[in-house]
């Protein structure tokens, strides 16, 4: 019994270091703030985080939302990231990924929406 004890409490010290590593947005370049407009081709709506796939002028980005219940919380429906809605996106460019951004807000219908 203390080794199945033993051997759980250890699995949920991994899984819950797991799941707190990705929350590092270090990757991400905050001194480089962009401002992305386009289209969203695709979207979803899932944990740890949400995105869309915008494609603008120069090229289709991966674009970092925030975990779902803070957009439902927020304002920002499932419905509202509808392949072929117009988006506005300022965030922050990774570092290593050039297709890729983390939002801190996006701007859908005249609505703007703090994700952070």
């Amino acid at each position: 019994m203390k080794r199945r004890l033993l051997l759980s409490a250890l699995l949920s010290t991994l899984l819950a270091g797991t799941a707190w590593a990705h929350h590092g947005w270090s990757e991400y370049d905050d001194k480089k703030p962009l401002e992305l407009k386009g289209t969203i081709e695709s979207s979803g709506y899932q944990q740890p985080h949400g995105f869309v796939a915008l494609k603008t002028a120069g090229k289709t980005w991966h674009v970092v939302l925030a975990p779902p219940g803070r957009m439902d919380n927020r304002g920002l429906a499932r419905e509202m990231l509808a392949a072929g809605t117009a988006a506005t996106v300022y965030g922050y460019p990774h570092r290593s990924k050039p297709e890729e951004l983390r939002a801190e807000r996006i701007t859908i219908a005249g609505k703007t929406t703090e994700l952070r």
